[in-house]
């Protein structure tokens, strides 16, 4: 079966070959047809489990596309090379092919298509690299925003979030979510605006900024329906508990299901967070039998008991 793939797509090529020569009758190369023999063959090396012979094919055919002015077939057959490095488990090399098609795409005016391969591309490297899985998600969040289609913009943006905070970067996360809570207020999705307050308190607390925290409960105090909701009081009481360093009360609000049942990486912040100077040893030695902190909560490492 694989050697009669590998066969055909010999055929195919040769075929592609002929579709280039000129001569008396036959002024100008046909790269339409020649591009489309190269497009058969790929398919057959694919079929054949020829990866890397199908990479080949399909830049050929790209050549071809981009030499007929076809920009848009020329994208989707690199992207396609790239999917066959991603077959080979050469995930850095996948993704550039996958960056330069949506290059193309940009260029041949169909940015969603750009923005949807950028958001492919992230899913596949971020098991194996967070940081360029966080850039490729940027960079699809900035098309979808270019092109004003702001919920599949926030969507993205949502996922670079997440990914810095795995990251520890918690400094660049903060911006990020004030940047997704600002396209949730511009849609009028005031409750994922709540849910957003609620995870840069955590980050700001992370990062032992009390005022930055306060700050923007505050803020969201203008959004229609937060004052007095169910996630205004949670941030109320927990700021208030991180300020009087009571560990009960934070353990309290951070083990609640409102928090415990966010995001995977936000509802771990939750449960790492300790009180600054650590609210007394007794208050964390009583902490710990309902089910809180560990006595490794003396640590006054912000990041201990959970982000990875």
């Amino acid at each position: 079966m694989a050697a009669q793939k590998i066969n055909e797509a010999h055929e195919h090529m040769a075929k592609a070959e002929k579709c280039l020569k000129t001569g008396l009758t036959k002024w100008k190369p046909d790269f339409d047809s020649a591009a489309s023999e190269y497009a058969k063959a790929a398919v057959c090396f694919k079929n054949a489990k020829q990866y890397d012979q199908a990479k080949d094919a399909y830049l050929k055919e790209a050549e071809y596309h981009t030499e007929n002015k076809t920009l848009f077939h020329a994208a989707k057959a690199i992207e396609q090379a790239g999917m066959m490095m991603k077959e080979q488990k050469k995930m850095p090399e996948a993704i550039q092919y996958i960056e330069k098609a949506c290059m193309m795409y940009m260029e041949n005016g169909t940015p969603d298509t750009a923005a949807m391969a950028l958001d492919r591309a992230g899913k596949l490297i971020e098991p194996i690299n967070l940081e360029k899985a966080v850039d490729l998600y940027q960079k699809a969040a900035g098309v979808f925003e270019n092109e004003d289609r702001l919920r599949q913009a926030v969507e993205l943006l949502g996922k670079a979030s997440r990914l810095l905070v795995r990251l520890r970067r918690l400094d660049d996360a903060s911006v990020a979510l004030q940047k997704e809570k600002n396209m949730y207020k511009e849609i009028e999705n005031f409750p994922m605006c709540f849910k957003k307050t609620t995870a840069q308190v955590l980050i700001h607390l992370h990062r032992g900024d009390y005022v930055a925290a306060d700050k923007c409960v505050r803020e969201s105090y203008s959004l229609p329906g937060y004052s007095g909701s169910e996630d205004c009081i949670a941030m109320e009481t927990l700021l208030q508990g991180y300020d009087e360093q009571d560990e009960d009360q934070v353990h309290r609000v951070c083990s609640s299901p409102l928090l415990k049942y966010m995001d995977n990486d936000y509802a771990k912040l939750a449960l790492s967070l300790r009180v600054p100077g650590g609210g007394g040893k007794k208050k964390k030695a009583a902490a710990a039998p309902q089910g809180g902190a560990p006595a490794a909560a003396e640590d006054e490492d912000d990041y201990e008991g959970g982000l990875c």
